[in-house]
């Protein structure tokens, strides 16, 4: 989303309240849903799953297609086309939420929770999710560098 795009959204309220206020996540039009995101890349990056206890695990390895200085898809419209196992974040898919990071505004909104002020949507800026080092910028490396995964788990993504 445009720096534009997120002031009006940002002052697209009713009665002093913001969309994701007023609405459900179900309720919201493609625009709403897709400006939930912060912009993190988190979610791109690649996780382990322990097949006994279910538990994920996160690496500081990025899909090839994060642009690793902006957190940007570099390929947004075409990322499940180019990358078959990319997770495309989608309504009917709410309960599988729980492995995205604590920090993500749907996980957030899904649990009853409310934005931090540093999201995009409260700032009018995308630069804030990185002025308050919650991007992955700068902190991960593209999957082409890593060989194996398993050494590059980390816990500071949460």
């Amino acid at each position: 989303m445009t720096e534009g795009s997120y002031r009006q959204l940002q002052v697209s309220t009713e009665q002093g309240q913001h969309f994701w206020e007023q609405k459900t996540l179900d309720e919201m039009t493609p625009t709403e849903w897709e400006s939930l995101c912060d912009g993190c890349g988190k979610c791109c990056l690649h996780k382990l799953e322990d097949e006994d206890t279910g538990e994920v695990y996160v690496s500081n390895v990025a899909c090839r297609l994060l642009d690793l200085e902006s957190c940007q898809c570099k390929d947004y419209p075409k990322r499940k086309q180019l990358v078959p196992d990319c997770t495309v974040l989608t309504i009917d898919k709410i309960e599988e939420f729980h492995w995205l990071p604590t920090t993500c505004a749907y996980r957030l909104l899904a649990e009853g929770k409310s934005l931090p002020e540093w999201h995009p949507l409260l700032s009018g800026s995308s630069a804030s999710v990185h002025e308050a080092g919650i991007s992955v910028c700068g902190r991960v490396i593209s999957e082409d560098e890593a060989d194996d995964l398993h050494l590059h788990i980390t816990d500071w993504i949460l």
